[in-house]
């Protein structure tokens, strides 16, 4: 059941800035909004495996195995800091240049699925916080978690969306300056690197 409580607090959870809503940032800042609209779809659908995974059983079992959570949190923090280095290098990354070449919508599908599927605590969030809302002695249990994630899903994608729009219109005004360019590149650059040091400390608890 869809509750007042549930969309709030799953709100909140999507508002938080992570590893997703920086990469729609960055994308949106560097190409424009349709790239972000298209990097936040991306990161989206990363949400998808998480469900199957639910639904397998297999959350769970990474929830209750360090090795699963460890394996998982490896291939997060390789992935960002990965990131960080492309970020770092890329000085064509946050210019305005018409013959700046873009990435192709799938390329740009794929980084952002990336980026929320090698995200454990999006796993747990399917383990911790999501069973709080499904009643399965009312024999709804599929159902409702289908219907939940839906909605999970779909305010990720709407939030993700208000974010690129919000980095699109203010991308002239703050790329007219290389020395912004290059802060910019930067600061993104370090952030992608502190996340994955941040997910690099993270318990399953």
């Amino acid at each position: 059941m869809i509750t007042a409580h549930y969309l709030l607090t799953a709100l909140v959870v999507v508002l938080i800035p992570g590893a997703g809503v920086l990469f729609t940032l960055s994308v949106a800042i560097g190409q424009g909004r349709r790239a972000g609209i298209v990097t936040a779809f991306g990161c989206t659908l990363g949400i998808v495996p998480h469900l199957l995974a639910t639904l397998a059983g297999l959350a769970a079992l990474m929830h209750a195995s360090a090795l699963a959570f460890q394996t998982l949190k490896l291939a997060g923090v390789a992935w960002l800091l990965w990131l960080a280095w492309q970020t770092w290098r890329d000085r064509q990354a946050f210019t305005l240049q018409a013959a700046q070449p873009a990435a192709s919508g799938l390329s740009l599908v794929l980084r952002a699925l990336l980026v929320n599927a090698l995200n454990p605590k999006l796993t747990l969030f399917f383990v911790a916080f999501l069973p709080q809302f499904i009643h399965p002695e009312r024999g709804e249990g599929l159902p409702e978690m289908l219907m939940l994630s839906a909605v999970f899903m779909a305010l990720t994608f709407g939030v993700f969306v208000l974010y690129a729009w919000v980095a699109d219109a203010c991308r002239r005004h703050v790329l007219g300056s290389v020395r912004v360019q290059a802060w910019l590149r930067r600061g993104f650059a370090a952030s992608f690197a502190a996340l994955g040091l941040s997910l690099a400390g993270a318990s399953r608890h």
